[in-house]
């Protein structure tokens, strides 16, 4: 079956990991890479790939059966609807926008058009986050009541040195725990309403460093996420799961899931359950559940490819990429106002409606 041709929009640190794959992928081949900096051009250059200003700049003839989409947060509609609008299937990485209505747009428009579009949440594809699906779905947790995400680390300060990542649209929530709203909502469902606070004492960019959000679900369960990239800790998807070797890896948990029978940690899958009737003076059976781990970047990868092929749908639709982003918009939107978001008011889709 002959490679197909992909070209990564974006030059910086996802794009480039991205990159990576597509190279080592023999299903794949880097068609070229879309910056418009020097160092995207050089970039494009390193890895012998066509470098160009802009999706634009390629010619009909030229272009890619798939486009990655990793530009900065703020980029995400513009450049999607440029590779909709071309009849090319998109990946776009997280957040699928920085606005509800904007992204809304753009999965209609894709959806009009016939267009596949995904979006990047790519922890789904993880064997592991497999397991746990499995785990919650098979009721061994028995009814699922509460659960718990730590992402504490300290980003240094010269990754603050790029002018988007002090901007709306950027920090800890929108870039960092919206991989685990997503998550939450693959494991428990709908959310029906949040209440969140936020702090930007340490750096007082635009944007919070430190964040602190409860979730419910329609399921009833409640969650807890606690956020911030100025703390030094060992506590995080990134510094526990292994999954980017750039990260020192702790043996240590991110996730907590809690419920009427048992109790499981993440990344490390310790299950443990009550051998009889649950009872706090009872000593727990503790088990490690195994799993094949893989890179779910290479994982997600190879899905984009089938669904560019027509032999699959969307894991992460742009529909799915649309609904974390609304948990993620009125997370900010309870943190401004200092009330709990019910998701299903019509009151909550518009900042115009309260200001």
């Amino acid at each position: 079956m002959k490679p197909l041709e992909i070209a990564v929009m974006g030059a910086g640190l996802i794009g480039r990991r991205h990159v990576e794959r597509l190279i080592s992928e023999p299903r794949t081949v880097l068609s070229a890479v879309i910056d418009p900096s020097a160092v995207g051009r050089d970039f494009a250059e390193t890895v012998g790939a066509r470098w160009y200003r802009s999706f634009s700049d390629i010619r009909v003839e030229d272009r890619p059966d798939g486009v990655i989409v990793a530009t900065p947060n703020q980029l995400h509609v513009e450049n999607g609807m440029e590779i909709v609008a071309a009849g090319i299937p998109v990946l776009i990485e997280k957040p699928i926008a920085d606005d509800v209505d904007a992204a809304a747009a753009m999965v209609a428009a894709g959806e009009k058009a016939g267009i596949p579009l995904l979006v990047g949440h790519h922890r789904r594809y993880n064997p592991m986050i497999q397991a746990v699906k499995q785990i919650v779905d098979g009721g061994r947790l028995g009814r699922i009541l509460t659960v718990h995400c730590t992402f504490w680390v300290a980003k240094p300060d010269d990754y603050f040195d790029i002018p988007w990542r002090r901007e709306a649209g950027a920090g800890p929530v929108f870039v960092n725990l919206i991989h685990d709203v997503d998550l939450f909502r693959y494991f428990f469902g709908e959310v029906e309403a949040v209440h969140a606070m936020e702090s930007d004492a340490v750096r007082n960019h635009a944007v919070e460093d430190t964040a602190v959000v409860t979730l419910r679900f329609e399921s009833g369960v409640l969650a807890t996420l606690n956020g911030s990239d100025a703390v030094a800790a060992p506590w995080s998807w990134e510094t526990t799961t292994g999954e980017n070797p750039a990260f020192p890896r702790y043996d240590q948990f991110c996730y907590q899931i809690g419920g009427t029978k048992g109790s499981l940690g993440i990344p490390d899958l310790t299950l443990w359950t009550s051998p009889s009737k649950p009872d706090w003076l009872e000593p727990l059976a503790e088990q490690r559940v195994p799993y094949q781990a893989a890179d779910p970047l290479c994982v997600q990868l190879r899905h984009f490819c089938d669904v560019i092929r027509g032999d699959a749908t969307p894991l992460v639709s742009g529909r799915e990429g649309l609904a974390t982003l609304r948990v993620v918009e009125a997370i900010k939107r309870s943190a401004r106002w200092g009330q709990m978001i019910h998701l299903s008011d019509a009151s909550a889709s518009s900042d115009a409606q309260k200001v």
